[in-house]
């Protein structure tokens, strides 16, 4: 049996103090919650994010990693310094990375396997847009970038490796995917780590990502290939993100 994560990707927002506020005030809410919770919080934040999730359950991720471990790469973080923040898990090829920060397939993969590397679990993102879906073309896509992402993954990294659903017209816009649209494209996306990896596709963790609220997450929670839930806006809120947590 697949436990239940919950990731909140707060994107580009909270201040240092803000993100003291807000743990401050949702650790008690979330503490009896059986599900794994991640707060995927800005750089400026992890320092500040890290001490203050020490000693609870809830884990910290990285919205990014760099696929390099240090160098003239002005802009990016690598994972040592991640891990010495007790980072334990990443983003990776967010389509917001994707449209706007030059994100392809290939530092997608790169940064998966520096992620494994340090021993950071990879949350990689995949995902059609509305054009790519109203062509028929979404699960070409979706596994074209799946093949590209775990390129050179061994079986017992895919392991340690969520692969997170991210409608692309679905992030941010208030529209979310049917749970059945979520279930038909999670079972493909099984289907083909399971061509990858065997049965160790049944041991990986599927998630859905694309506005998904404290209202809609139970019906989500329902499908038999959905372990959890890549959370935005929601992730922002005390009430609406550990409601979700703790229905997880």
């Amino acid at each position: 049996m697949r436990n239940k994560i919950i990731i909140g990707n707060w994107k580009m927002n909270k201040t240092p103090s803000q993100t003291e506020s807000f743990l401050q005030e949702i650790l008690p809410k979330i503490k009896q919650s059986s599900s794994v919770v991640v707060f995927c919080v800005p750089f400026t934040n992890l320092d500040i994010a890290s001490k203050l999730l020490k000693g609870t359950k809830a884990n910290l991720g990285a919205q990014n990693i760099s696929w390099q471990d240090s160098g003239a790469y002005t802009g990016e973080i690598s994972g040592a310094m991640l891990k010495e923040l007790s980072v334990s898990y990443a983003l990776i090829g967010h389509s917001e990375r994707r449209q706007y920060f030059g994100e392809t397939d290939t530092t997608v993969n790169q940064r998966t396997v520096a992620a494994h590397r340090h021993n950071i679990i990879p949350v990689v993102c995949v995902g059609e847009t509305l054009q790519e879906r109203q062509s028929g073309n979404a699960q070409d896509i979706v596994t074209n970038q799946i093949k590209q992402a775990l390129k050179d993954i061994t079986p017992e990294q895919a392991q340690n490796t969520i692969v997170a659903y991210e409608p692309i017209w679905a992030i941010g816009t208030g529209v979310t995917a049917s749970a059945n649209d979520a279930q038909e494209m999670l079972k493909h996306i099984r289907k083909q780590l399971n061509n990858l990896y065997g049965d160790i596709a049944d041991k990986m963790h599927l998630l859905y990502g694309g506005s998904a609220t404290a209202a809609n997450a139970q019906e989500l929670l329902s499908q038999p290939d959905l372990d959890g839930l890549l959370v935005g806006g929601a992730s922002l809120k005390v009430e609406d993100f550990s409601t979700m947590a703790n229905i997880v």
